[in-house]
This record gives structure tokens, sequence and C-alpha cells, in this order.
């Protein structure tokens, strides 16, 4: 008996001290960015965007290529870590940049792109994606701001391992500027030490024949706090964008909010027993001369908690569904269309969402 319990203190010792020393190297190692931040412009600069004339935008959550429909989440009720193969991975990047191609548009936003991690096989998805991307929108430029960065998140089993990812943006338009802005993290350490560190992606891009600027804001908001870092982030980007209004630049912001814009009506995807519950921005505390835009005749966003194929996916009523992406943006943007692209979930867990626009003349 003696010599069992040595043995399993011996054990313990080992766990702790292991435990020990992986909880100080992820502090000591810990991703913390300044609260402004330049970022790296990249590729061939385009013409300036145009008043007066009609453009396109589209934003994507891509899912870091392993949230497709074959694909469930331990985060969301699922089981599954690694939630693809590589082989499905590569599939799923394949698509989307095809969609993308499809739908051409001169500014695209994506969320959730991983440029080495492990979960996706440390294939960098933002270059995968521009380089299949066959329209000038890859052929421009292009902004990369890292919102996940950890050498080895050790949760669950198997652990996550290695990411580094975050949001991107493309522009066939020319753009002067690109700055990261930190947004509040609402974890304490260590828990703080694995996650995301939030961020706005803010690009500029000059205006043809106008002094003002098309403030360009990308970003992916908090998803699996309690609720307050979705409000103190969203508080942000409000100050921000009435801070942009006021100097009578145009604004427009897209992404995923992991929120629900207050006018829109959720009804045909009611909030199933158990299922996680989004938050909503309340449109009135933003201004009158900010706008929301979205479109809910598709959902954007499905539950992860068990994979969508083979299940009955058209029934909103056995199936949760969300609508967490689309567009806010300043009054002298005239919004022509915001589509959500019905793409069955197939290779990610959200639909993309474009927008026709005009930035109205002075």
């Amino acid at each position: 008996m003696k010599k069992v319990l040595k043995v399993i203190g011996m054990i313990l010792i080992v766990l702790v001290f292991v435990a020990g020393t992986l909880l100080g190297y992820l502090t000591i190692d810990e991703y913390k960015p300044a609260d402004i931040e330049d970022l790296e412009i990249s590729g061939n600069e385009g013409e300036e965007i145009t008043l007066s004339q009609e453009h396109t935008i589209m934003t994507w959550n891509v899912g870091y290529g392993a949230l497709g429909d074959n694909a469930d989440f331990f985060m969301d009720g699922g089981k599954k870590v690694y939630s693809s193969d590589k082989a499905r991975v590569s599939e799923n990047l394949k698509a989307i940049a095809a969609g993308i191609t499809e739908v051409d548009p001169g500014i695209l936003f994506l969320q959730e792109t991983d440029r080495s991690a492990s979960r996706s096989y440390f294939i960098d998805e933002f270059q995968t994606i521009r380089d299949d991307v066959n329209t000038t929108v890859a052929k421009g430029q292009a902004v990369f701001a890292p919102n996940f960065k950890v050498a080895f998140v050790p949760l669950p089993i198997p652990p996550i391992g290695k990411v580094y990812a975050g949001i991107g943006t493309m522009s066939a338009y020319k753009l002067s500027s690109a700055q990261r802005y930190a947004l509040p993290c609402p974890f304490s350490w260590p828990l703080r030490t694995i996650n995301l560190k939030r961020c706005l992606e803010i690009m500029r891009a000059p205006i043809s024949g106008s002094d003002k600027e098309l403030v360009l804001i990308n970003l992916h908001l908090e998803a699996y706090d309690e609720g307050e870092g979705k409000i103190a982030q969203t508080n942000t980007l409000k100050e921000i964008m009435q801070g942009e209004v006021e100097k009578g630049n145009y604004v427009i912001v897209a992404g995923d909010f992991n929120q629900t814009f207050s006018s829109t009506d959720t009804s045909m995807y009611p909030c199933l027993e158990g299922m996680w519950e989004s938050g909503i921005i309340y449109e009135e505390e933003f201004g009158d001369n900010i706008k929301f835009y979205a479109d809910n005749s598709v959902p954007t966003c499905r539950s992860l908690d068990r994979i969508l194929a083979g299940t009955s996916a058209s029934d909103p009523q056995h199936f949760q569904y969300y609508m967490l992406d689309g567009y806010i943006v300043s009054s002298n943007v005239e919004v022509k269309e915001v589509k959500t692209l019905d793409l069955g979930f197939k290779n990610s867990d959200h639909n993309p969402v474009t927008m026709r626009f005009v930035l109205k003349a002075e």
C-alpha cells in the first residue's frame, strides 16, 4: 500500500509540475497587442473608389475551413475538436474561393481565417483563398489582423494545439492605411492566455474627387462570454463609428457580430431549448446617422451542436439557426441591396452576406 501511495504521489507531483510549467509558459508567451497597431498592406494598389457609382462588398466567416456541413464542435455542444480532415479543409477552401469569385466583390471581409493552426493542418488559409479567387479583389491589396495567437491551447482532449488566426480584408480599391484596434477582453487570467484577443480591422480608402475617406471596419465580436464582452466591444465600435461620422467620413462595418440587430425579425429562427442565444445590438443607441442592414430571408449562421448533413436541416423548428452577420453603415452610404447567399452551410457554418452600395455625392 505504501508503494502504491508513493507512485500515486509521484504521478501527482509530475502532473502538477507539467501543468505549472505549461501555465507559466502560456502566461509569458501570451499575445498582448497594443491598443492600436499599424497593419501591413500588401499587394497591388487599385484605383480610388468613386462617388455615385455602385460597388459590391462581401463578408464571410469561413469557419477556418473546417466547419462545413460534416462538422460539429465541442464549444457548441458537439463532440469534435478537429472537425475535418486536411482533404475536407482544402475542399472547403476551394469552394469558398469559388463562391467569392462568382460574386466578384470590390471589397471582401473574411473572419475566422487561419494562417498557421493545428486545427486546419497549418494551411495558410488567407493566402490560399487569395490565390484561388480569380477576380480583381484578390489581385489588389490585402490586410490581415490576428485575433487568436496561442502557441498551444491545451484544452480539451485532444487539445486544440497551436492557433494563429484572424480577420482579413481584400480590396480592389486603393487603401491608404490599415490599423488593428484592440477590443475589450472579458476573460481574466489564466483563461485569458488561451483565448481570442478580439479586434477591429480598420482601413481607410481615399475617395476620388473628395476630401473625405471611406472607413472600412472588419470585425468578429465575442462569442463565448457571458454577454458583457459583446456589450463592451459593441460600445467601442459605436464610439469609433460616431467619431468618423462626425468627421463626415463614409463608414461601412461588416462581419460576424455574434449578435442580432434589434430591427431584424428572428421569428423565423426561434431559439430552441438549451441552445446558445445570441445577444442583441440595439440600433437606436448608435444615433440617427448610422443604419443597420441584414437579410433574414436566409439564416447567416447555423449551430454546431451536431452535424448538419443528413438532418432535417430545412426545418428551423428542429435545427438551430441564427442571424449574426450583416452591415452597419453611415447614412451617407446608400444601400441598394443586402443579400444572404444560401449556400446550405456546405463549406462553413456561416453563409456569406453581400451588399450593393453607393457613396452619396456630397
